[in-house]
């Protein structure tokens, strides 16, 4: 059955930040707080919806959107603007608010799913995968021209994976014990039986009739079931960018936003131009993103059949020097710029292991994540590591 794909004129963007509510004395996450509080601010909506705060699969969850967007500085503003008007209500109840890959502590047997059929549903069919899903992520929506368009455009980004997955990994704990890993969240996911690295397809012809088959096979009940790590998403006319663990601040995550936004425009602008865009290979694709997942920035990703690695750190310096022209073209080159700022203090998984190497416990982890969320900046390096590193 053909597969509309509702074709954006330009590159708008989208942000999708998946947030965490805890409890201002436990630090543990709060079950049912998310499905109470959005109650309260959709009951002041005349359709009783809020056009910019969802319910998640968990109930300790709330999701806050933009509306779509012309440029990154746009996205950051509208996402603030729901963000203080969820903190209204959260602040009332002595709520916590956080953003990253995974609560540094929580067990996701004692969180309650949201009583949503849809939810319900895919806990039923899961079971064991689903109810794991104690995780949070960022996801940006770019638009694309066509879906053609949209189908070489993930393949080519599959080859950056590890690129956005190091600069957001926030993970390293998982119910209490630290996972050796930047970003557990990535390898938790995965559980999921369509979640992962997207599949390398010839054309929007194939996605379609995959997608009859996966529906016929009731492998899948919709399109939305498709979590890749980067997917087409053609009721919106955007590639959904998917692979980020949840980011701290709204700062950083202005940063992977304005990625994705320049990596799309760019490579549109390489098919108008007759150019045919790069496609990584399968195995290359989920090596490197394994290596990213285990070893954040300090990862060498493969680069070539023969085997050749090079830092990630290097790679990511090289993305965003041949991004800056487009950057320019879009008005977030100071978005962009960031980059650096995020590799030089170390991503959030960097943060929260100094927290306890300088003697905090995963509580003072979570009070870290909630006060950067607040301040809209990561926190400085402990005293007690600087003056050693010294």
């Amino acid at each position: 059955m053909p597969i509309q794909f509702a074709a954006s004129p330009r590159p708008t963007i989208g942000v999708e930040v998946e947030l965490e509510l805890v409890d201002g004395s436990t630090r543990e996450l709060v079950s049912a707080a998310a499905y109470e509080i959005l109650t309260e601010m959709k009951s002041k909506h005349a359709d009783g919806v809020h056009p910019k705060a969802k319910s998640e699969l968990l109930q300790s969850t709330v999701e806050i959107i933009t509306g779509i967007c012309g440029t990154v500085r746009e996205a950051y503003a509208d996402l603030a603007a729901t963000l203080d008007e969820l903190r209204t209500y959260t602040d009332r109840e002595g709520v916590q608010i956080m953003c990253s890959g995974t609560h540094p502590f929580s067990d996701p047997a004692k969180q309650r799913i949201t009583p949503d059929p849809r939810y319900i549903r895919l806990v039923d069919e899961m079971q064991w995968p689903a109810r794991q899903m104690q995780i949070f992520g960022i996801h940006v929506h770019v638009g694309v021209r066509s879906g053609e368009k949209a189908i070489a455009m993930v393949n080519a980004l599959s080859g950056y994976i590890p690129h956005f997955l190091a600069l957001s990994a926030s993970s390293p704990y998982w119910m209490g014990h630290d996972t050796g890993l930047a970003s557990c969240r990535s390898k938790v996911f995965e559980g999921l039986p369509t979640a992962g690295p997207p599949w390398q397809l010839t054309g929007w012809a194939q996605f379609e009739r995959l997608m009859d088959t996966l529906i016929a096979a009731r492998t899948i009940s919709s399109i939305r079931e498709i979590w890749w790590d980067i997917r087409p998403h053609p009721g919106f006319g955007t590639i959904e960018l998917r692979i980020c663990d949840g980011i701290p601040t709204l700062r950083e995550i202005a940063v992977v936003a304005a990625i994705s936004q320049c990596l799309v425009h760019r490579f549109d602008t390489m098919i108008d131009r007759g150019y045919s865009l790069p496609t990584t290979r399968a195995w290359l694709v989920r090596e490197n993103k394994w290596r990213a997942a285990r070893h954040g920035l300090d990862a060498h990703i493969v680069v070539d059949e023969e085997g050749t690695t090079v830092p990630l750190r290097d790679a990511i310096q090289e993305m965003v020097e041949d991004l800056m022209p487009v950057a320019a073209r879009l008005g977030c080159t100071e978005e962009l710029r960031r980059t650096f700022e995020v590799m030089e203090r170390g991503p959030s998984y960097i943060r929260q292991r100094e927290v306890v190497a300088a003697g905090g416990t995963l509580t003072d982890v979570v009070d870290g994540l909630v006060q950067e969320l607040r301040s809209d900046q990561p926190a400085p390096r402990p005293a007690a590591l600087s003056a050693a590193a010294t």
